[in-house]
């Protein structure tokens, strides 16, 4: 695992991300693979059931977005919970950690698709306690591929969540219309990017002719809850008081609410 640092933790601070290139194992990247093709199984077989081509924003052989299910998979848990993902939570989130989501990303070869200029926490109708997006690419990412653009505190000019403008179009959040291009992510497969959920940050097509695939999670310091007191998604504790906690047994998980196959909201 590689170390984390006292200036990982300032350039955190103060432009709101920082990348480690080629952070993951062997094994562990080989493991998000698996996670990924699985997770794209668990979709087509829905939609075979549905007798769809679509579902929700994934559309068969083209594009999947794949949320929330970890504790169906065997070995999720434990990555989730890893010294890497307890290292990154205690980096920026202090003594106290919660998962919050995690999903699978694929962008089929081809695919124009892209996702314009917003924060993770414009995606919530309602203020939060912090929280990060770990987003690791299971493939190598530059331009071509679509990869992320991250705009740094200074030049995005504020470290606050934004109002976000709903795109009655797509359905997608834009909290930024400028001109800056953002700092571009070209890094191997198994790097890591760690985000604030206020860091303005976008993704461009796949031109290329290979799906782009990710795997992202994220953590609060606190568990984010719904107005009315619910839970939004998941609130597991991964650090308390400082001390890591042990994923959810395998009985757990398999006790745990199934949880839908795509965003509703």
């Amino acid at each position: 695992m590689q170390s984390l640092t006292d200036e990982h933790a300032q350039r955190f601070r103060d432009h709101g991300y920082f990348v480690l290139p080629g952070a993951l194992s062997a094994d562990d990247l080989a493991l998000l693979r698996a996670a990924c093709a699985w997770a794209v199984g668990v979709v087509d077989a829905a939609m075979d059931a549905a007798g769809s081509e679509r579902l929700g924003l994934s559309l068969r052989d083209r594009r999947y977005i794949v949320p929330l299910q970890h504790k169906r998979h065997p070995r999720l848990p434990g990555f989730l919970y890893s010294p890497l993902m307890v290292a990154l939570c205690r980096l920026a989130l202090g003594r106290d950690a919660y998962l919050f989501l995690e999903q699978f990303v694929v962008k089929g070869a081809g695919d124009g698709a892209a996702l314009p200029w917003h924060q993770d926490a414009g995606y919530l109708p309602f203020s939060s306690p912090p929280y990060i997006t770990v987003w690791i690419p299971l493939d190598d990412v530059d331009q071509d591929n679509g990869t992320l653009a991250l705009l740094p505190y200074g030049r995005a000019g504020t470290r606050e969540r934004v109002d976000h403008r709903l795109d009655p179009a797509t359905g997608e959040r834009i909290g930024y219309d400028g001109d800056d291009p953002g700092e571009l992510v070209c890094a191997p497969a198994g790097s890591v990017v760690l985000m604030s959920s206020t860091l303005l940050h976008r993704s461009g097509p796949n031109r290329s002719a290979r799906p782009r695939r990710a795997f992202l999670a994220q953590y609060s310091a606190a568990p984010i809850l719904a107005p009315d007191g619910s839970v939004r998604h998941f609130a597991d504790p991964v650090l308390r008081a400082g001390r890591a906690q042990p994923p959810p047994t395998a009985a757990a998980c398999a006790q745990a609410p199934a949880m839908p196959l795509f965003w509703s909201d």
